[in-house]
């Protein structure tokens, strides 16, 4: 059938097609099964769905991308036929009925995910089934290799590479401000890709973002990490396993991270840009992703044995999740508070002896002793680490003599101030993220707020326990509503309860 292409400017973020009812009918079609588009000796399959208002009878409605990838002239004529459903809706229930799939299945799999031929039934589908089946060591590592192959590889004129990563669930963790440039000043190469924030209050690159441009091409990432020994890129703009985008789309509605899909999400990006050496960084603690040392060994334990079927030597540091990184939540605040300790500030320690911990078992990776952290301790008092750290963000095309106080906060703010006295009990990681993402966090980059108190602390009352930051007055009354009614710090006196004597009844 000849149907004439039409751009409809709604992208679903899969090859879309929109027909007639009554063309849809004539083909034998019905919401959710494909076409097959052919247009200058190119085809695609698309997922069909069906209007008869918004798309006249000989007319196909090409949604967003999809237009744009084929590149008909409006209103040009393409060849439509129905088409069958991909064998990976196959593979799909064969995981969902708990069998293993061979290396065969799960790159035909992936090959359908990164080109967007699955809907989003059969991706929410897959991520379920993998949320409850699960996948041996051996599907991890094919399914690993598959999302390196369907995208770039970036490969470097010199090396070692070093990188690590944290699974993340602990909010401020921005010590990859503070790692990175320590690394660098040592010598070493270290292209760090990060991730924006997807229900967490600021990713690395959202708060990087605050200060220089993260949008890098593979190029870019290239030249700039052997120029000047490191980036903190976003690897959005990279074209590294491309499919692991397509499935995060599909897991934030749901709600669930399968474990064997963390594990190929994080090291097919390694591997795609030539990591040597990986440092997986697993908070573990209440309200993070991992709540206990048995399951953070468990992590730990898979990722050394997928990085070893990879080439890629990882260790892990299993870390302190019980509560925030530092004192900052938020994009700017948290960039604030990295550079503060670039600069020399002493506090707050958590993110000070993390950030060296972390960057001295890298060296001690890559040297084969342990004196690694008190080289990173070094480089970070002596300004070196701070000199590298403006020369990345120069190459990344900011302020070459960038200082933490350049870097603006939300104009509106508000105290919150503690109802009794005694001591911080609890800082609650979820309810934090839940205030500062109710301030503007991530999308506004000033919004979020400044813990003043942590567990331990002792507390008077009416004296202040949180600042929240916003970058309008509206979300931050909003934020303080929702502060004030979920209570994200849990204060309590010494005594917990009291238990009286049983009373004597005279009689």
């Amino acid at each position: 059938m000849k149907l004439k292409a039409k751009y409809v400017d709604v992208d679903t973020g899969e090859l879309t097609a929109l027909l007639n009812d009554d063309d849809a009918a004539e083909l034998g079609l019905r919401e959710m099964d494909r076409v097959r588009i052919t247009h200058e000796g190119n085809s695609a399959v698309a997922i069909v769905n069906t209007s008869d208002t918004v798309i006249q009878r000989g007319e196909i409605g090409l949604m967003g991308v999809t237009f744009k990838n084929f590149g008909p002239e409006h209103m040009e004529p393409l060849e439509v036929v129905a088409a069958s459903k991909p064998e990976s809706v196959d593979i799909i229930r064969r995981k969902m009925d708990g069998q293993e799939l061979s290396k065969d299945e799960i790159y035909t799999l992936v090959g359908d995910i990164a080109q967007h031929i699955l809907s989003p039934v059969e991706l929410s589908a897959y991520v379920t089934s993998l949320h409850i089946r699960g996948m041996n060591i051996r599907e991890t590592a094919d399914l690993t290799r598959a999302m390196v192959e369907t995208g770039d590889v970036i490969k470097f004129d010199r090396g070692p590479i070093f990188d690590h990563h944290s699974i993340g669930g602990c909010p401020g963790n921005k010590v990859s401000l503070i790692i990175v440039p320590i690394i660098a000043a040592g010598g070493y190469l270290i292209p760090k890709t990060s991730s924006r924030a997807i229900s967490s209050a600021a990713g690395t690159a959202d708060i990087v973002e605050t200060f220089c441009d993260v949008d890098l091409s593979a190029t870019q990432l290239k030249n700039i990490t052997e120029s000047v020994g490191g980036v903190l890129a976003w690897g959005g703009s990279l074209n590294l396993a491309p499919a692991d985008d397509v499935i995060i789309r599909a897991e934030y509605p749901l709600g669930i991270d399968p474990h064997a899909q963390l594990l190929a999400s994080v090291m097919s990006k390694k591997k795609a840009v030539g990591a040597d050496y990986l440092l997986m960084d697993i908070p573990m603690g209440e309200g993070t992703k991992v709540p206990d040392m048995e399951k953070a060994k468990t992590f730990a334990k898979d990722f050394i044995e997928l990085g070893e079927m990879l080439g890629i030597r990882v260790e892990c540091a299993i870390t302190y999740g019980g509560q925030p990184v530092g004192r900052a939540i938020g994009a700017a605040l948290e960039a604030r508070e990295a550079i503060s300790i670039l600069e020399g500030a002493k506090e707050p320690n958590s993110v000070i002896e993390k950030s060296v911990a972390l960057a001295g078992m890298l060296f001690d990776m890559g040297q084969g002793y342990n004196h690694g952290e008190v080289r990173a301790r070094e480089l970070l008092e002596n300004g070196k680490a701070l000199a590298k750290f403006r020369e990345i963000v120069a190459a990344q095309g900011g302020n070459a003599d960038i200082k933490a106080d350049d870097i603006p906060v939300g104009k509106y703010s508000v105290d919150v101030l503690a109802t009794k006295s005694g001591y911080v009990n609890k800082v609650k990681n979820r309810d934090i993220v839940k205030v500062a993402r109710a301030a503007g966090s991530p999308r506004d980059k000033g919004a979020g707020l400044e813990i003043h108190k942590k567990v331990g602390h002792k507390v008077d009352a009416g004296e202040k326990i949180l600042t929240l930051y916003a970058d309008n007055d509206a979300k931050l009354q909003l934020a303080l509503a929702v502060a004030q009614k979920i209570n994200p710090m849990i204060i309590e006196g010494m005594v917990l309860a009291k238990v009286p004597a049983f009373t004597r009844v005279a009689f």
